[in-house]
């Protein structure tokens, strides 16, 4: 790395705590790009430099949360079953939702932006799904999860669930556990909605006696 290349590594560090320890201290809506420029001892314009606006530093903290998550699912999916390892995925997404109120709205709404410029930025920045594909493969291989459907496909879908069920819970319903919610939610896919003769009976205990 250059001496340029460093300096550019650290002032961008340096604005993203700023911008972050702002967001926490004040709020995210009350928090302006020349609020965190001033925090950060750089100027406006060169904060629009590193984030083309103030929800792409929520992005980065996103992404840097998955890949921390993605490190701790992919040793577990080393020693446990696959199906107990997505259902602590799934409490982990929530106990994060829960700690990060005030910032998952503003975050979130980031996948659902009008501008599809901004939305696919987003959407690259939290490839929950992929995650999600890869606890469904080794279920995929045990011949627990369907076989005419690609893991993209389920992955997505589950990840578009945790979305959704983290928005509404946000906005309408926040002194609601919302890990007993995404455990429900979670559930009911997994079982699907459909009466059957011998329903699956997918559940977070019946993965842990499998196991």
């Amino acid at each position: 790395m250059t001496v340029r290349e460093y300096q550019k590594k650290r002032r961008r560090e340096r604005i993203f705590q700023a911008a972050m320890a702002l967001f926490r201290q004040q709020g995210f809506r009350e928090t302006t790009a020349t609020d965190i420029a001033k925090a950060a001892h750089v100027s406006r314009g060169t904060f629009f430099n590193y984030y083309p606006y103030k929800e792409a530093v929520l992005l980065e903290y996103g992404s840097l949360l998955l890949a921390d998550l993605r490190g701790e699912v992919r040793r577990r999916l080393a020693q446990e079953d696959p199906l107990n390892v997505l259902f602590f995925l799934f409490q982990r997404l929530a106990a994060f939702t829960q700690g990060e109120k005030d910032l998952l709205l503003p975050l979130l709404y980031e996948l659902l932006n009008p501008d599809p410029v901004r939305a696919k930025a987003a959407f690259l920045a939290l490839p929950l799904g992929d995650l999600i594909a890869e606890v469904l493969k080794p279920l995929r291989e045990k011949g627990v999860v369907r076989q005419d459907l690609s893991l993209e496909r389920m992955g997505r879908t589950l990840a578009d669930l945790y979305f959704l069920a983290a928005l509404r819970w946000a906005a309408y319903t926040p002194n609601r556990d919302f890990g007993e919610e995404m455990e429900k939610s979670l559930s009911l896919a997994l079982e699907g909605i459909l009466v059957r003769s011998q329903p699956a009976q997918v559940s977070r205990k019946s993965a842990k006696a499998k196991a």
